[in-house]
């Protein structure tokens, strides 16, 4: 696909996966995803092939070592956003705790809203609350965006 992205066509995307039910490490629409999985499957459908192979991880990989493996690898492959306030289509990072590595992503949607994997939930629509807010650590945009 060629990488003429408007953000109406990411959060469009995104919803086609909710009620995907949430399964530690996959990546399937309608089948089942974990955060990373719904982020991957996003970006195999409007950008291409993964940059990268996934390898396996653990539930709590974030609690051993403390490395900012999930933060490094967005780096890489995702514009990170000039503004602190989230934009409809842009890839959020989440921490649980202010001193833990990057945990959880999402992708933010209209109305203050955003679209994530969530264990026992599955895909789902979820207020921006202050929360949420409060976890964010970082915001990207994905590759080829023209709004």
């Amino acid at each position: 696909m060629s990488l003429s992205l408007t953000s109406e066509y990411i959060v469009g995307i995104a919803r086609q996966w909710l009620n995907t039910p949430y399964v530690h490490q996959a990546s399937q629409k309608n089948v089942g995803c974990d955060c990373l999985g719904l982020v991957r499957g996003i970006w195999r459908e409007i950008v291409g092939d993964e940059p990268q192979s996934t390898p396996n991880y653990s539930p709590d990989w974030g609690e051993v070592g403390g490395e900012e493996i999930l933060a490094g690898v967005v780096g890489r492959y995702f514009q990170k956003s000039k503004s602190n306030i989230p934009q409809p289509g842009n890839l959020l990072l989440f921490r649980w705790r202010e001193t833990s590595v990057v945990k959880h992503l999402g992708i933010m949607a209209p109305d203050n809203r955003f679209i994530h994997a969530y264990e026992k939930a599955g895909v789902v629509e979820s207020s921006l609350v202050h929360d949420w807010q409060k976890r964010i650590a970082g915001i990207y945009i994905f590759p080829g965006i023209i709004d």
